[in-house]
């Protein structure tokens, strides 16, 4: 008799200590979701779960390898014509540079401070948010995000977690904003410089460029990333740029606005610096001007004005830095040769040199300080080049490698885009229309997915 009210009494402590546990984990749970929690939590807990899945996946290991198979489908879809929107803006005038001396140094004022802290993969909307502002524009980073890094398109997802799953933000979508969403115009170049930042700046028009470096991640990982930045000044004697930096020392005092500006402004990099950071990108700029100012931008511009000689003179820079550069510098030169040559349209000369590029990248050691994976987050040119030289399968394996380089799900909607091209070139339509489909739901504001669903007879 003792023994079973023994029994009887250790199971109603198991009971009852199932129950405390259980509503300790439901309290606990009703605590993290509370938003002052949350906010604080919800990284930290989504970087442990991204240096889970890098320990036993690291993304620096996984290499594309070019096939260069010939095409071979019964519906080229090589005549299909890009969008719009996704080719540079052609300027009205072209002019040719008058020789001015140069002030020796300069530093724009009247510059609006914008961070991308307490958002992701917000350096974007950020810094076109500091260019518009210059001109006196009245919106927030908020406005400019939720056109062109709308994020999920799930309503139950708050604005700021939608946005998450966007990782890079493309210069046409900033430049698209600007035209089609303000009274300001825009457009971008590849082949910059620094005498041309320079000149630039002294006529009253800073510039936002987009540049690589290696960096700790919110992983703890140091590894190469992109970063948008907003050159607003120069000094010749110290030979420095004056910038911009949205995400200063990590955003580590985010609840501290005054403290986040005065480590993010006029911040000076050397000109060898920038340079050596801006390869990483074909040396692209984007400048945001007044539409009553476009004559100005031009004289300042030179020969950049014409979209053709700047990717020409990206194509010669890169040539150059082919022959005379090592390591990653010498990747991003070939890759920078092949994208300059899809800015002219040149296909096959770009998947040659892309090709040269990615065979360059399998011999980089795969420490993650060293191979720049997240290349193909931010640029696409690529994609164009295999595909309008019929290389679908390298297409299809080229996004394959990219998709599986991100955090989580696949989400980065350009590669998901060219993917389903190159699966409905193929015929095989039910896979191109999941990934487009995809696409869409990443950026419900992608015009170019859009135009395909529409052509292809299928809804999001």
């Amino acid at each position: 008799m003792l023994i079973e009210t023994r029994r009887k009494l250790r199971r109603k402590r198991a009971s009852c200590l199932l129950i405390g546990i259980a509503l300790v984990i439901v309290l606990a749970i009703g605590i993290y979701f509370l938003p002052p929690v949350h906010s604080r939590l919800a990284w930290r807990l989504d970087a442990l779960r991204v240096q889970i899945k890098y320990f036993f996946n690291p993304p620096e290991n996984v290499v594309f390898v070019p096939t260069q198979l010939s095409r071979s489908t019964p519906r080229p879809a090589a005549t299909w014509t890009p969008t719009a929107t996704l080719l540079p803006d052609v300027p009205t005038a072209t002019v040719t540079i008058t020789p001015t001396p140069l002030p020796g140094a300069v530093k724009l004022t009247g510059i609006t401070y914008a961070s991308q802290c307490n958002r992701w993969n917000y350096c974007g909307p950020a810094n076109l948010t500091m260019a518009l502002k210059y001109w006196g524009w009245s919106g927030n980073r908020d406005d400019v995000a939720a056109a062109i890094k709308p994020g999920e398109n799930d309503p139950n997802k708050e604005f700021i977690d939608r946005g998450k799953s966007d990782f890079g933000i493309m210069p046409y979508e900033m430049v698209d904003f600007v035209n089609n969403n303000t009274d300001l115009k825009a457009f971008y170049r590849y082949g910059g410089d620094d005498q041309l930042l320079k000149r630039m700046v002294a006529a009253g028009f800073p510039v936002i460029i987009e540049k690589g470096y290696y960096q700790r991640d919110s992983t703890g990982r140091t590894s190469w990333m992109g970063h948008y930045s907003f050159v607003t000044g120069y000094d010749e004697t110290q030979e420095t740029f004056v910038w911009q930096d949205s995400y200063p020392n990590r955003c580590q005092d985010m609840e501290n606005p005054a403290v986040v500006e005065k480590k993010g402004r006029d911040n000076l990099i050397s000109y060898d610096d920038l340079l050596s950071a801006w390869r990483g990108f074909n040396y692209i700029f984007v400048v945001v001007f007044p539409a009553d100012r476009e004559a100005e931008v031009m004289q300042a511009l030179g020969p950049w004005a014409d979209p053709d000689w700047a990717a020409q003179h990206a194509l010669e820079t890169a040539r150059a830095e082919t022959a005379s550069m090592t390591g990653n510098d010498e990747f991003f030169a070939w890759f920078n040769l092949g994208t300059s040559n899809v800015a002219l349209q040149q296909y096959a000369d770009a998947a040659s040199a892309y090709d040269e590029a990615f065979t360059l990248y399998a011999g980089l050691s795969n420490d993650n300080s060293q191979r720049p994976y997240r290349i193909l987050w931010y640029e696409t040119g690529p994609y164009w080049a295999y595909f309008y030289t019929g290389r679908y399968p390298d297409v299809i394996n080229l996004a394959d490698t990219t998709l599986i380089s991100l955090v989580s799900t696949p989400t980065l909607e350009e590669s998901l885009y060219w993917r389903a091209m190159a699966e409905y070139a193929l015929g095989q339509d039910a896979a191109a229309y999941s990934d487009m489909r995809s696409a869409v739901y990443y950026n419900k504001n992608m015009q170019a997915a859009l135009a395909k669903m529409q052509e292809w007879g299928i809804s999001p």
